[in-house]
């Protein structure tokens, strides 16, 4: 239990730290980006306003040169031998390649060695654009850092397109582009970097996580197993002075039938005897159930598994209890289902209904349900008691099994559960209102001293047998429960 409870904590720090490691990373990763698109952004505009101020004159790089056409009405063209003159190197050193179109989109001039054959549209704030292959020509451009790129490799260009007007006049268009891989790559190396982070720091988040939650469970631990050790212990020391007291009050018994004294006396001492006697049973059996509780939580069982044919067990239990109520003339029988006819194996028929378990563990199991059926039964009532055998995959009560099972029923025409109670039926020291067993007649006054912790029992044995238990109920119609249980035998 404490295992599994350091698992979790580990596991929850591991993974709280590792989402906030990657929130973390997210955001630096987003702000990186942002940051080079910016920056790109920011070249390309400056590489535009640059050309824009250098309108009127030869002595900047990438100059526009314009002459009139018309001095009368103010019209003007682009001299292009004038303004890119040995023009092929600009921007080399950026890696920015320029292109200049007319006004109605026509490409005039650029520094690549292909055109991109790309729309032209004015755009300032910057735009990615996709080029792949069937887009040019012959598929292939040289940028100016003379990188070739083969027709199976999309070309990425970060863009900036102005529009150039002098006056309402529109010369045409200058259209900047910057090649993409400035930000993919050290984007790409980031995650890279990240990741490698991110992982290095989860596995040492997790094995000082693992560290630190067995640090904090150690005062738990061991709190909880001075607790086991008090509850072991008080239940093995209250058998000794418990015994004695019985074995005293039997021997005062028999001496009581030989001694030669008064009738009245005598009769007196018996029934406060047999009282005391009644007392020390019920307060033996107790203390037996809280240390088989605690030693089935300690995991300190040591019992040993072997071969057990249910049906037998259930043929041996029914008889013991159909000698407890005869008074009460109530119907107990057991219904064993046959195998069916296909089944011919002599083994598999011999141990049809045999399992790997504790007897003794079992036995107390199914005296207990049948027990607790007879108690809430009214007179003239029936318990029915069924077992079955489960083979392949079936479906039984919403559950789905998947290998041979043994399936017990214990249904009683009694009092019934209230379905508040349901929930809690199997805790320990739980006792559902004896007022629901007015009904019963005289049993109401022995259920009054029961501990509620017979089911606790019921299913701390089933849990150490590998099965489980489910119940259902309807008031004044009666109550089924149905234990199953694995096949497994011993090899």
């Amino acid at each position: 239990m404490f295992q599994a409870t350091r698992r979790r904590l580990a596991l929850w720090y591991t993974a709280v730290t590792a989402v906030l490691l990657l929130l973390f990373a997210s955001g630096v990763y987003l702000y990186v980006r942002s940051t080079l698109i910016e920056r790109i952004d920011d070249t390309l505009n400056h590489v535009v306003e640059i050309v824009e101020r250098c309108l009127t004159t030869s002595r900047c790089a990438s100059t526009l040169i314009f002459e009139p056409i018309n001095p009368d009405v103010d019209k003007f063209r682009i001299n292009l031998e004038a303004s890119f003159h040995d023009n092929t190197d600009t921007g080399e050193d950026d890696h920015i390649d320029l292109e200049w179109f007319s006004p109605t989109g026509e490409l005039l001039w650029s520094t690549l060695s292909e055109p991109l054959n790309i729309p032209i549209h004015a755009n300032r704030t910057g735009e990615t654009v996709r080029v792949v292959k069937g887009e040019s020509e012959n598929s292939k451009f040289l940028t100016p850092n003379s990188s070739l790129l083969t027709q199976n490799s999309p070309l990425l260009l970060r863009q900036v397109t102005q529009r150039v007007q002098v006056g309402r006049q529109v010369l045409g268009y200058l259209r900047v582009s910057h090649p993409w891989f400035e930000v993919t790559k050290p984007s790409r190396q980031l995650i890279f970097d990240l990741a490698l982070g991110i992982g290095l720091m989860v596995l040492s988040v997790g094995a000082s996580g693992w560290f630190l939650s067995g640090k904090a469970m150690e005062p738990v631990g061991e709190s909880y197993q001075r607790l086991k050790q008090f509850t072991a212990d008080a239940s093995h020391e209250l058998r000794s002075p418990i015994t004695l007291i019985q074995t005293n009050v039997q021997v005062a018994l028999a001496d009581l039938d030989l001694a030669e004294t008064e009738a009245t006396t005598s009769m007196q001492y018996r029934q406060q005897l047999k009282v005391v006697e009644r007392l020390t049973q019920r307060l033996g059996k107790l203390v037996n159930d809280l240390l088989f509780l605690a030693r089935q939580d300690s995991g300190i069982s040591k019992d040993i598994f072997s071969p057990c044919p249910l049906d037998a067990l259930l043929m041996e239990v029914v008889e013991e209890q159909e000698l407890l109520v005869p008074e009460k003339e109530i119907t107990l029988s057991l219904d064993l289902v046959d195998p069916p006819a296909s089944e011919t194996s002599p083994e598999l028929l011999e141990n049809w209904f045999t399992l790997a378990g504790n007897w003794d563990q079992l036995v107390r199991l199914f005296t207990n349900l049948i027990a607790n059926a007879l108690h809430y039964t009214p007179a003239g009532g029936r318990v029915k008691v069924g077992l079955a055998r489960i083979e392949g995959i079936n479906r039984v009560s919403g559950l789905r099994y998947t290998s041979a099972q043994l399936q017990v029923k214990v249904s009683d025409t009694g009092v019934g559960i209230p379905p508040e109670a349901l929930p809690r039926l199997f805790d320990r020291f739980y006792r559902v209102d004896p007022a629901r067993t007015h009904t019963t007649g005289n049993t109401a006054t022995a259920s009054a001293t029961g501990s509620g912790l017979g089911l606790a029992i019921a299913q701390a044995i089933l849990e150490h047998h590998q099965g489980h238990i489910q119940v259902e109920s309807i008031q004044s119609i009666g109550t089924t429960f149905t234990v199953t249980l694995p096949i497994t035998l011993e090899s």
